[in-house]
């Protein structure tokens, strides 16, 4: 464990670092692109944050392969080099995307040659666990077209969230902690390395985006691109084929004891089919819909529009950062759900903790406008929103109203106030 804790760190520590002066190339290189119909910032801000992102992979599988432990995983196994080529390619892709808007139809394209590049170097489905009929073994062309069909839907529900500030890195970091606590799980308490790879992919995953948010979180000095959001959806998908079709379930030994017993017993080897699709159940959602919408509006399925999930919250009237941090709690609930499932699937406690939070949910969805007020006592050690009317900051300056049908003007790459800063201005404070 100690040895997955300094990989994260190394991870998050270089993608941090490495954010600033990848934000003042941004601005150089001109990844600036004008305030678009569908977007929620207000003011041009550079993207490419994924340049940082995948040197803080790099980073991470370096240390990894020096780490006592860990080197096993790149001496038995050949996942960690098939993921570094896969997002290497997804990353280019991405790149060239946030400088030229390249078609959509060419990032489909690259999303399965990246696909392709991890299945040829071993990085693929060998194998699927079906309830009722167990372990059923794929055939090579049946394998390939599953692990591509399930990267490129995660790289694309992963992308589609990514519409505010922080939300797509701290939803996949939540979703990586989930998926590495149920991988950690599999190794140690079974003893079964093959799923030591997916542990591994989930560690630096959650150090990528735990070392972007901090720059990323409203209001965003940079925005992570599609060179970040696709090759942290890659990541995201690696984990879930490695752990779903490389570890073998006859192996954990479960069929013992009763009907009743096996069939509690054989909840974690069906949990894999499951958790990649709650780990990304929120975006996947969100994908659904998008398309459904503009199909049937007689649009493209890759068309823009202002109708997902995270618009809706804020057309409702919740602030940006209210929407981030209810997206964020549907998130936890279901990756955390299902994992609590997986390790006692017969206490009622997980169910009915599971329906109270579900409760809870809902209450702050239908309460956009709703701001808890902090007793008198504790008003000057709060922030002013959360102050009663009547209570006044003595050194507070009044602050000029902003019409809320305040019409967006652009403001050109390379001025003064890009979101905040030019390359080396300081930051302005949100509005």
């Amino acid at each position: 464990m100690r040895e997955y804790l300094l990989t994260l760190c190394i991870t998050a520590a270089v993608t941090y670092l490495l954010t600033g002066p990848v934000r003042k190339f941004a601005i150089v290189a001109g990844a600036m692109p004008e305030i678009r119909a569908r977007d929620v910032h207000r003011e041009p801000t550079p993207r490419l944050g994924g340049i940082a992102m995948f040197f803080g992979l790099c980073a991470g599988l370096l240390v990894a392969d020096h780490l006592t432990n860990l080197s096993e995983v790149f001496e038995k196994s050949n996942e960690p080099r098939a993921l570094l080529s896969g997002a290497a390619l997804i990353w280019l892709i991405g790149v060239l995307d946030d400088k030229f808007e390249i078609d959509a139809l060419i990032k489909l394209g690259g999303q399965m040659i990246a696909a392709g590049v991890m299945v040829v170097q071993g990085l693929t489905i060998l194998w699927i666990p079906l309830p009722g009929v167990g372990t059923v073994a794929l055939t090579q062309w049946q394998g390939t077209l599953l692990t591509v069909a399930l990267v490129v839907i995660t790289i694309n529900a992963v992308n589609f969230v990514d519409g505010l500030d922080g939300l797509a890195a701290g939803m996949v970091c939540i979703a990586a902690a989930a998926f590495f606590m149920y991988a950690y799980r599999i190794w140690y308490s079974y003893g079964i390395e093959a799923a030591a790879p997916a542990s591994l992919f989930a560690a630096i995953l959650m150090g990528m985006c735990l070392g972007f948010l901090p720059h990323n979180m409203h209001p965003a000095r940079i925005f992570m691109g599609d060179s970040g959001s696709m090759l942290i959806g890659l990541v995201l998908a690696a984990g879930a084929i490695s752990v779903t079709g490389q570890v073998d379930p006859d192996v954990m030994k479960l069929f013992s004891g009763s009907e009743r017993n096996t069939v509690h017993q054989m909840v974690p080897v069906y949990i894999p089919l499951l958790m990649p699709l709650t780990i990304i159940a929120i975006p996947a959602a969100d994908l659904i819909l998008a398309i459904v919408r503009r199909t049937w509006r007689g649009q493209s399925p890759f068309a823009a529009d202002r109708g997902h999930l995270h618009h809706r919250l804020l057309e409702i009237g919740h602030s940006h950062s209210r929407a981030v941090l209810i997206m964020y709690f549907w998130s936890a609930l279901i990756a955390f759900g299902a994992l609590a499932y997986s390790v006692n699937s017969a206490s009622m406690w997980i169910v009915l903790g599971v329906v109270v939070l579900s409760a809870v949910g809902l209450v702050l969805l239908l309460l956009p406008r709703f701001t808890p007020r902090a007793p008198r006592w504790a008003e000057r050690f709060v922030p002013p929103r959360y102050r009663r009317r009547g209570a006044v900051a003595v050194d507070a300056e009044p602050v000029p109203a902003v019409d809320a049908d305040e019409e967006r003007v652009p403001v050109a790459a390379g001025v003064s106030g890009v979101n905040g800063a030019t390359a080396v201005g300081p930051r302005s404070r949100a509005r």
